[in-house]
C-alpha cells in the first residue's frame, strides 16, 4: 500500500503490473521483436513478496486459493513451473489492484465467477 500510494493513478491493473516490473520486456529493432523475461523495473521487495505468495499458492493447496492454483497449474503444464509462478505473481498484482481500487478484502468467489463467465463466452 505504501509503494502504490494512490491506486487511482493507475488506469487499469496492467499499469500496476507494469509498475511492479511483472510484465515481459521486449527488445525491438526494425523487423525483429525479441521478448525476454520480466522487466524487473519496479520495487524488488514487492515483486519478491508477490512471487513468494505465488509459490505458496502453488505448493500449499488451500480452499480459498484453489482457483488461482488450478489456473497456475494449467500454465505450469504448458510452460513450466517458474513461468507459472511469475504469471501468478502478475495476476496477484491485478487482484491487489482491484482490492485497493474497490476498497474490499480478497474474495475468492470473484475468481470463480470470472472464470465461469470466461468459459461461457468461449463456448458461445
Amino acid at each position: 500500500v505504501a509503494l502504490i500510494d494512490d491506486v487511482a493513478r493507475f488506469t487499469k491493473a496492467h499499469k500496476l503490473e507494469s509498475y511492479l516490473g511483472l510484465v515481459p520486456s521486449e527488445w525491438s529493432s526494425s523487423e525483429r521483436k525479441i521478448k525476454e523475461g520480466i522487466t524487473k523495473r519496479g520495487d524488488s521487495r514487492v515483486r519478491w513478496l508477490l512471487v513468494e505468495a505465488s509459490w505458496s499458492i502453488l505448493n500449499r493447496p488451500r480452499p480459498d486459493t484453489l482457483d488461482l492454483r488450478n489456473w497456475a497449474l494449467a500454465i505450469a503444464a504448458r510452460r513450466g513451473k517458474k513461468m507459472a509462478v511469475v504469471a501468478l505473481a502478475r495476476r496477484l498484482g491485478g487482484i491487489l489492484y482491484a482490492m485497493l481500487r474497490d476498497n474490499k478484502p480478497y474474495d475468492p468467489t470473484q475468481l470463480s465467477a470470472a472464470a465461469s463467465r470466461r468459459r461461457r463466452s468461449v463456448a458461445a
